[in-house]
């Protein structure tokens, strides 16, 4: 079955929002994960706005699910307190890395690596991680047909990006947009690659989608989910959630 993955930035924000330690992020990681969830998700960035370098530390040391750290590869450390992604990765050894290529001041990820371009400078990337036991996993957009060279660089996974999927979806007419997130999870898998799934996915959207986009390994959902939270809890949300993938199989 799709594992739940929580990424709990959101509740960073809402802490760092006010200063002090509340609400906390490794409490709303035990009730997610107590509800069911099968992965804590986190993406620390350079400017530290939502979670910071100490929350991952903090959850490498007692996680008993799967954590996934997102990022940027290629931003580097600096005088912030943001030792860089891959130093990071290598200090905690999460079970994951889904490398982003994110701007360090995008509001949030909006799009996937172009593999042609950027297959050579994220190979040995790849590598360093992958030496380290960490699972790679490289985000694509959804319409990707070069998605394939993820494995050729040694990557294990892809994450494709939902949010033109999402956004159809509310509009009324994701026909087009799932059957493209279609293509490119059979692409991927049929180059030895698994398939996650994330950004902008909900209670509403996600049922859909894995039925139309088979295998997905993962579902990485942040934004939407403690959004819900806020009305029906924490608990409850994520339970829901599990319900949802349980249905579609």
């Amino acid at each position: 079955m799709t594992v739940l993955s929580v990424n709990v930035n959101k509740i960073a924000v809402l802490r760092n929002s006010r200063g002090g330690k509340l609400p906390s992020v490794e409490r709303a990681a035990r009730v997610a994960i107590e509800a069911g969830a099968g992965g804590i998700t986190v993406h620390p960035r350079p400017d530290l706005r939502h979670i910071r370098p100490d929350d991952v530390r903090a959850l490498a040391r007692w996680l008993p699910v799967e954590l996934n750290i997102e990022g940027n590869p290629f931003a580097p450390a600096n005088a912030r307190g943001y030792p860089g992604l891959l130093a990071l990765a290598e200090e905690v050894r999460p079970t994951q890395c889904t490398l982003v290529p994110d701007a360090d001041g995008q509001l949030t990820s909006d799009h996937g690596f172009d593999l042609e371009r950027d297959a050579a400078r994220l190979e040995p990337l790849v590598a360093r991680l992958k030496a380290l036991g960490i699972r790679v996993s490289l985000f694509v957009d959804p319409d990707d047909v070069n998605v394939g060279r993820a494995a050729a660089i040694g990557a294990d996974r892809v994450e494709i990006y939902t949010g033109p999927y999402a956004e159809a979806f509310a509009a009324g007419d994701a026909a087009k947009a799932l059957a493209a997130c279609a293509n490119t999870a059979r692409l991927a898998q049929t180059a030895g690659l698994g398939v996650n799934a994330g950004h902008d996915l909900d209670q509403a959207n996600l049922g859909p989608f894995l039925g139309a986009v088979r295998g997905v390994l993962e579902v990485s959902i942040g934004h939407a989910l403690i959004s819900e939270a806020i009305y029906d809890g924490l608990a409850t949300t994520v339970r829901n959630y599990l319900a949802v993938i349980a249905r579609a199989g």
